[in-house]
């Protein structure tokens, strides 16, 4: 009998454990919004004609590839004709011609040292707005580029 009651003892007591309780994990804010005139005109210059010349090689087939002064190597390496070429057939189906970028919005990511410029990216066929990010590191060269839906909200992705 003293044998059954420690083995019930034994499976109650390790059924009995204590389960672990989840913990959200709060994310640190790493962004900053800046206003746009806290930015220096040559940076804000530099990344618009930087995004522009991507956009604008939609409507010309044409491709002027950043150099080493301009943008990383990863982008010189990820942003070629061939790629733009895709994705500029489905842009010019959907949306038109490109036409301009507005800036909107500036944030600083200070875990990377980035700055963020939010543009939006202005077609002649009003289907839906476009985003265009530019990443720009300490160096004032592109860290990264990416295109996506306007969401007014700033999300990091």
């Amino acid at each position: 009998m003293k044998k059954i009651i420690l083995i019930l003892s034994i499976i109650v007591l390790a059924g009995c454990k204590s389960k672990k309780i989840d913990t959200p994990i709060v994310e640190e804010v790493t962004t900053v919004k800046l206003a746009i005139n806290e930015v220096s005109t040559f940076q804000k210059d530099r990344a618009y004609n930087l995004g522009k010349r991507i956009l604008m090689t939609c409507n010309t087939s044409k491709f002027k590839p950043f150099t080493e002064s301009e943008a990383t190597r990863s982008v010189i390496n990820n942003i070629t004709l061939e790629k733009l070429s895709k994705t500029c057939t489905k842009y010019r189906q959907w949306y038109g011609d490109f036409k301009d970028l507005q800036l909107m919005e500036i944030y600083k990511d200070i875990n990377k040292s980035t700055t963020i410029f939010r543009y939006k990216a202005l077609y002649t066929k009003k289907v839906a707005n476009k985003e265009l990010r530019v990443y720009m590191n300490e160096e004032n060269k592109i860290s990264a580029i990416k295109s996506m839906d306007w969401v007014d909200l700033f999300e990091r992705k």
